[in-house]
């Protein structure tokens, strides 16, 4: 005899095991599988994209629904009606879909980062956008099981802190599944049996075989909620004496610092970050103590203390906070860092607005319960924490482009020089933003501007560390023979993001006119110390470095290589004609072979 299951799948004893919600999940965890692998079919091969990786508008927000909407689908599965579930699973898709767009579609092209390359998704917006989803559902679940728009505050701590002991202990089986499969792996090829290995290894098998575990494990843990509630327990148990902790550093930290000042946190450089996570910290640890505010779930005497006491140091804590952002904003102005952690700020304020007035409460008025007020709290800054995220990663107050205009006020008004200005910022960290603002710097009247505005946008590499803001400056060369002339247009002024600013002092460079190609048009080779560069002038008489070569010799450890300037200036070099030839791989053109030499044969033979 089998007991009998309600609308969502749940027994009379509270079991979601029914046959059809297990292979409700086990088909979300399929398809899940097969669309990622779909996906990373296309970007398996970087040189070779196909669609929809050729689109990164598209792709990116496809790799956040594919990720993050199915384990949605599982959470509710069996614990929310249909309609309920479909209508959250297709609002979540659309708040996915326009955080992705938009992170993806304000990139601009000079960014260097994770940002480039699939899925295309700026940092940190997938971890806030995961965040947001986490809380809605914790909104959503609760409401549609007590069939009201707000439910009671237990509902919410209940069905939360179950989602994420569930989550840790489903990551923690996937992860211990695959642990098992590469150790039997390894143990069918040490009897000469690799077709375990080789499966493996095949995406097709690996991606929705993890999707399919992943949905297993989530059914798994779903089957007796007295389980998870058990082993939630625990975790909550512990954590909640640890505030004891939290609170006595906290408290010790904000009663040293009428001694010591704060000079020494604000030069560390991110006091914002550090004061925002121990607040934060002491957030998770009182809600642990709290837990569901049920008389059974009373904590012991000195923990509620502890959390009155916690709940008051929250609000000095973030007062520290909005102080080291003020200061670092009123020098430096406006970033995107600077703007999430306001957010992050004004957040923080809410829960020490809340909850200070919780702790505080007793002393002017009979409350209704111990420290009742944090639960109104939590629920309310649930919402704010998902609108504040809305509004960070969309249009309504995207943190590239406030930057991007604070920082041109600032230069406007002179509250900053434009030969400190931060240039790079508009270049690497701003997006498309930060790109039309520094094309309209480039085309200043301010001379200093202009030039340092054109100069910034020749740059390539975020991480080259070129002075944009100096002026033109005159390569220096030793010419090789004595007494040679390098051609016109060559040794000219140059900015500093041309190669050849480089060559800034006597002796740094050795250059020397050469016929590479005998069309009768010469080259310039400059040598530094470890390579030679080939500098050849195009139709219009502008000069471009077309490659350069570098002295593949073996030494001894120990040993200096030959400087290149010295190989230049005694002319111990001629153009060679290749031994083997160039291919053309798949229509690409490849370059010349790249010589092998086993260094460890070479020394052995050299004489000694």
């Amino acid at each position: 005899m089998t007991d009998a299951t309600d609308a969502t799948g749940r027994d009379s004893l509270g079991r979601t095991g029914s046959p059809r919600l297990a292979a409700a999940r086990l088909a979300i965890g399929l398809a899940q599988g097969a669309a990622l692998w779909w996906l990373y079919r296309s970007v398996r091969e970087p040189e070779a994209m196909v669609w929809p990786a050729t689109v990164p508008e598209l792709f990116g927000p496809l790799a956040m629904i594919l990720v993050m909407v199915p384990v949605l689908m599982l959470a509710g599965v069996g614990r929310m009606r249909w309609p309920v579930l479909l209508g959250w699973a297709v609002g979540a898709t659309v708040f996915l879909a326009l955080l992705g767009w938009h992170g993806v579609a304000g990139q601009g092209a000079g960014e260097y980062g994770p940002g480039r390359y699939p899925p295309f998704l700026p940092w940190p917006m997938p971890l806030f956008a995961a965040t947001a989803l986490f809380i809605g559902h914790h909104l959503v679940l609760p409401a549609d099981m007590e069939r009201r728009w707000i439910a009671a505050f237990p509902t919410y701590f209940d069905t939360a802190w179950k989602a994420g002991v569930q989550l840790a202990l489903s990551i923690g089986f996937t992860g211990a599944f695959w642990l098992l499969l590469f150790l039997g792996a390894a143990l069918f090829k040490v009897i000469g049996l690799e077709f375990l290995g080789d499966l493996i290894s095949k995406d097709w098998f690996s991606i929705p075989v993890t999707t399919v575990i992943f949905a297993t494990a989530v059914h798994l843990t779903d089957v007796r909620d007295g389980l998870i509630r058990g082993v939630r327990s625990v975790v909550l148990m512990l954590l909640s004496w640890l505030l004891l902790l939290m609170t006595v550093l906290a408290a010790g930290f904000l009663a040293a610092l009428p001694f010591t000042g704060l000079d020494g946190l604000w030069e560390t450089g991110s006091a914002t970050a550090l004061v925002l996570s121990a607040a934060a910290a002491l957030i998770i640890l009182i809600n642990t103590a709290y837990q569901d505010g049920r008389a059974d779930n009373l904590p012991p005497v000195i923990l509620r203390v502890t959390v009155r006491v916690a709940a008051v140091l929250l609000t000095p804590l973030v007062v520290i906070a909005f102080w080291g952002l003020a200061l670092r904003i009123g020098q430096h102005g406006l970033t995107p860092d600077r703007i999430i952690a306001v957010a992050c700020a004004v957040i923080g304020a809410a829960y020490a607005a809340g909850y200070g007035f919780a702790a505080l409460s007793p002393f002017w008025r009979k409350a209704a319960g111990w420290m009742q007020p944090l639960e109104r709290t939590n629920v309310a800054t649930a919402v704010l924490e998902i609108a504040v995220i809305l509004a960070l990663f969309s249009p309504i107050a995207d943190p590239a482009r406030l930057s991007v205009a604070d920082q041109m006020a600032r230069l406007e008004r002179g509250a900053v020089k434009p030969d400190a200005f931060d240039y790079r910022f508009l270049r690497f960290q701003s997006g498309k933003a930060g790109e039309a603002a520094l094309a309209r710097l480039a085309r200043s009247p301010d001379p200093v501007i202009a030039r340092s505005a054109r100069n910034v946008m020749a740059v390539e590499n975020r991480w080259d560390d070129v002075d944009v803001g100096s002026p033109n400056r005159t390569p220096q060369y030793e010419v090789a023979p004595a007494g040679a002339a390098l051609p016109p247009g060559f040794a000219v002024p140059v900015p500093p993001t041309d190669e050849r600013a480089g060559c800034n002092a006597p002796g740094t460079c050795v250059a020397s006119v050469r016929d590479m190609n005998g069309d009768g048009s010469p080259e310039v080779l400059v040598a530094n110390n470890w390579s030679i560069q080939l500098w050849t002038r195009d139709a219009g008489g502008a000069w471009s470095r077309a490659g350069q070569w570098t002295h593949g010799q073996c030494s001894r450890p120990g040993e200096t290589r030959a400087d290149m300037r010295d190989i230049l200036r005694k002319g111990e070099l001629r153009p060679v004609a290749p031994l083997w030839p160039e291919l053309e791989i798949g229509g690409v053109r490849s370059g010349p072979i790249e010589p092998y030499r086993d260094c460890r044969r070479v020394i052995a033979s050299a004489p000694r």
